[in-house]
């Protein structure tokens, strides 16, 4: 059985003015580590690429690119809101050493399959590191289908997907590349110990860069085979979702990584701050409490 490997969806620490906190960045890759992760990607959903200013978003390569050398994959969110878009960040991003690069398909105006395997055919020919599907419908409004992934995967340098979609889709790409180096990632944490037990090992998501703890005991709860302890884990995170949703995922985040010693905010606007009354309200909440603990 192969060992579960973790992807955390890292946040984006920023200033007052939407500045990259270098020492929030530093701090938050310190724990991920600690945690165990095995790789981070930056600038993804959680990490509100399409939020940040130019320069936060160079910067935050940047220094990606050297906070997090040596402690795993470094993985870069670089897909915007059409080609051109994605093809200045995927050349900024050529100018670092990165393991992976991630594409959202285009959002906003909606493309065809036959239009996507161009864009994703022509970024990947541009790119110095290994290309990485995203398929993120609920966001982007557009899927891709299974004919679209299979053409794309025979591009030499488009080496993966992470699917946020449909966990059948998962399985059935898992399942249709078995064998090959095309890896499927999958973005479910509340069904982490069932889909390890049915063979999807890689995993990537925001809530484990939240509660790097967690991922380190299920980790070892996976390794140990004791598939009572990782229900469980699963589980207590099942019943964290409803509650980061109630304060807001992205103002929540801020809170729960303040009171990690991470500083900075990881809510650009127009997102909230949470009040000193309702952080103190979440932080005591039985359910974040037994994650942090």
């Amino acid at each position: 059985m192969s060992a579960p490997y973790f992807i955390a969806a890292s946040g984006t620490p920023l200033g007052p003015e939407e500045q990259l906190h270098s020492a929030g960045l530093a701090a938050h890759f310190e724990a991920q580590g600690a945690g165990g992760m095995d790789g981070v990607l930056v600038a993804g959903t959680m990490g509100m690429m399409q939020l940040l200013r130019d320069e936060t978003y160079r910067e935050l390569i940047r220094q990606s690119a050297e906070f997090w050398r040596g402690k795993g994959e470094l993985f870069v969110g670089v897909g915007d809101a059409s080609f051109a878009r994605s093809r200045d960040r995927l050349r900024l991003v050529n100018e670092f050493r990165v393991d992976v690069v991630v594409v959202l398909a285009p959002y906003f105006m909606k493309f065809g399959q036959e239009q996507l395997i161009e864009y994703y055919s022509a970024l990947a020919s541009e790119s110095k590191a290994p290309l990485y599907l995203y398929d993120l419908p609920q966001s982007t409004g557009t899927s891709l289908s299974h004919e679209t992934i299979h053409r794309l995967a025979k591009h030499p340098n488009i080496r993966g997907i992470k699917c946020s979609g449909d966990v059948a889709q998962v399985r059935v790409l898992t399942d249709s590349f078995a064998g090959t180096d095309f890896r499927v990632i999958v973005a479910s944490p509340l069904l982490v110990d069932t889909l390890m037990r049915n063979g999807m090992r890689q995993h990537l998501d925001g809530v484990f860069a939240m509660f790097p703890t967690w991922v380190k005991k299920m980790k070892h709860a996976i390794n140990a085979e004791d598939w009572t302890t990782a229900a469980d884990l699963s589980q207590r995170m099942g019943r964290v979702m409803p509650r980061l949703a109630h304060y807001g995922v992205m103002s929540a985040m801020t809170a729960i990584l303040n009171s990690q010693g991470i500083p900075g905010s990881f809510a650009p606007r127009p997102y909230p701050a949470l009040s000193a009354g309702q952080s103190e309200e979440l932080l005591r909440e039985p359910t974040v409490r037994a994650l942090l603990d």
